[in-house]
């Protein structure tokens, strides 16, 4: 089955590109990442705070099949509706580091839209790690479940 989502990973750099074409308005993708019981569902995770706006932040909990609970949050920078997020993102308790998040919004038509999300690492040692977690297949399934909640919003 082919990944809809694409990984540009460059040997030796510290950030990654991900790019993803949604058959969705640009509105309804935008509201996947910034309305919580919608990320709560795609995320499969628990918002305890989502202030979508910039100077905002966020913090979201999930609990693993052992019961122990983890959390990620950040900072969100810039935030214009429609078209764009920056912010930090943090997985608590792990050896990943922060990494600064980059999301542009972008309407193909009046039915689809993408996704470019440019991410950076504090090295390319932490991204490799990163990378090397299920990560690609991770992220498919998180858009594909994003198409699939959101398309019911239609």
């Amino acid at each position: 089955m082919e990944l809809k989502t694409k990984i540009t990973a460059e040997d030796g750099k510290q950030e990654l590109v991900i790019t993803r074409e949604f058959d969705l308005p640009l509105e309804l993708l935008f509201k996947a990442y910034v309305e919580a019981d919608i990320v709560e569902q795609w995320m499969g995770t628990k918002v305890l705070k989502l202030e979508s706006k910039k100077h905002g932040s966020y913090q979201f909990e999930t609990t693993d099949a052992k019961g122990n609970k983890h959390r990620f949050n950040g900072a969100i920078h810039e935030f214009s509706l429609n078209q764009k997020i920056t912010r930090t993102f943090e997985m608590e308790n792990t050896p990943y580091g922060v990494q600064l998040e980059f999301y542009e919004f972008e309407q193909l038509t009046d039915d689809t839209s993408r996704l470019r999300m440019h991410v950076i690492y504090e090295s390319a040692a932490k991204r490799d790690q990163v990378l090397a977690l299920p990560f690609t297949q991770g992220i498919n399934m998180a858009h594909n479940r994003i198409q699939d909640i959101v398309n019911k919003l239609k």
